[in-house]
């Protein structure tokens, strides 16, 4: 199956479509320091090096089995300057036209949780509504608040897609990482695609029983459990069996210290000086998911591109180990500076995760066949608290 798609960054999202079982037409990424990542990892792709709004996509209508697009999140992001529709950098009307124009069968969207917040809410309705009903297109002089309500009264004869969204955590799918995102999955209405949510897989209270009850997580690292005061805590409610959450002692396994001499061979595993703790920016725990790795070098607010441990230490991260917790293969290097890379890595989507996701979808598509455009919409995931 082919697919297609918009704002590929480093690569995150690309890495784990084609795990997941699609082939790529082409991967469209303005941002040259990324296109040089994309094609020094994968010179077989077709990396376009283009802005999305001047795409012409007519070359690829009838191709695409799935549309995948990792809109820029600044417009919503809880560290932004929270403009959201009104940000000059809200491409989410690009998405709309990618799928107006291309017709794909299916569609996956990423992007940050802040769009889900009480003040972009309606907005976010309002893109949900036009993803249901593309070719629905605002009208001269229309302002969207217009266009939403007008959207969904009448769909004869139009393009329509069945859609799902909610917000997931990538450490309930394997991810050494607790990070919150939207994910946004449509189906073409004459698809007959019975697709539902992937189950989580990995779990806060496996983990927690794995430390502090059976102790098979020191174990598992060959380290001395915690004293028996540490130990003593509420039993937690375990429903079915999963695998515990990846911390980020897991996702470091087997790379040198960046201080020493073996780390030379392991590209991108470079030790930068100058972390400092301090309130607000802690560092992740060793022992737990990273935090939310975000598009930034040094001085990100809450210390997400550092680490700590129990011995003090608190350092920052090195591209490698960053790269780890977004689940790139140790083979994917970054060519460019550190603060590109990291940009790159904190921006992209953990590829374990997009695995997950688009896996599921080429398996619904598998099982094609018309179907009345009647079709009930895809159940709606309730955000995790």
């Amino acid at each position: 199956m082919n697919s297609l798609e918009l704002f590929t960054g480093g690569g995150g999202l690309a890495l784990g479509v084609e795990r997941g079982g699609f082939a790529h037409l082409a991967l469209i990424e303005r941002d040259r320091d990324s296109c040089v990542t994309l094609r020094h990892n994968r010179p077989d792709w077709a990396v376009i090096e283009q802005d999305v709004r001047d795409i012409e996509y007519r070359a690829y209508c009838g191709r695409v089995d799935l549309l995948a697009a990792g809109a820029p999140c600044q417009p919503f992001s809880l560290g932004g300057k929270h403009a959201g529709q009104n940000d000059k950098r809200n491409l989410f009307p690009e998405v709309v036209r990618a799928v107006r124009e291309l017709q794909p069968r299916a569609f996956l969207i990423e992007n940050v949780r802040g769009l889900t917040r009480k003040s972009f809410l309606p907005y976010f309705h309002y893109i949900i509504a036009q993803l249901r009903q593309p070719t629905v297109r605002p009208r001269p002089g229309e302002d969207w608040f217009e266009h939403h309500e007008r959207l969904g009264k009448s769909t004869t004869g139009e393009l329509t897609y069945r859609v799902g969204y909610g917000v997931v955590n990538a450490a309930d799918y394997g991810v050494p990482q607790e990070r919150q995102r939207v994910f946004i999955v449509g189906f073409r209405a004459d698809e007959a695609a019975d697709w539902a949510w992937p189950e989580p897989t990995h779990s806060r209270e496996a983990l927690i029983a794995s430390q502090k009850i059976t102790l098979t997580y020191w174990r598992a690292h060959g380290l001395k459990p915690p004293s028996r005061e540490l130990v003593r805590v509420a039993r937690p409610r375990l429903g079915e069996p999963m695998e515990r959450w990846e911390t980020l002692r897991d996702a470091l396994a087997a790379l040198p210290d960046p201080c020493g001499e073996e780390a030379q061979v392991v590209p991108n595993h470079i030790y930068v000086p100058g972390a400092r703790p301090y309130k607000g920016h802690t560092g992740s725990n060793l022992d737990w998911p990273a935090k939310t790795l975000k598009a930034g070098d040094h001085g990100v607010p809450g210390g997400e591109n550092t680490l700590t441990d129990s011995t003090g230490t608190f350092r920052y991260l090195t591209v490698r180990e960053a790269a780890r917790v977004q689940t790139f293969p140790d083979n994917w290097t970054f060519v460019s500076s550190r603060t590109e890379a990291m940009r790159q890595i904190g921006n992209a989507v953990p590829v374990e995760l997009a695995e997950v996701f688009s896996a599921s979808i080429r398996h619904a598509l598998e099982a094609h066949s018309p179907v009345p455009s009647s079709r009930p919409d895809l159940r709606v995931l309730p955000a995790r608290r």
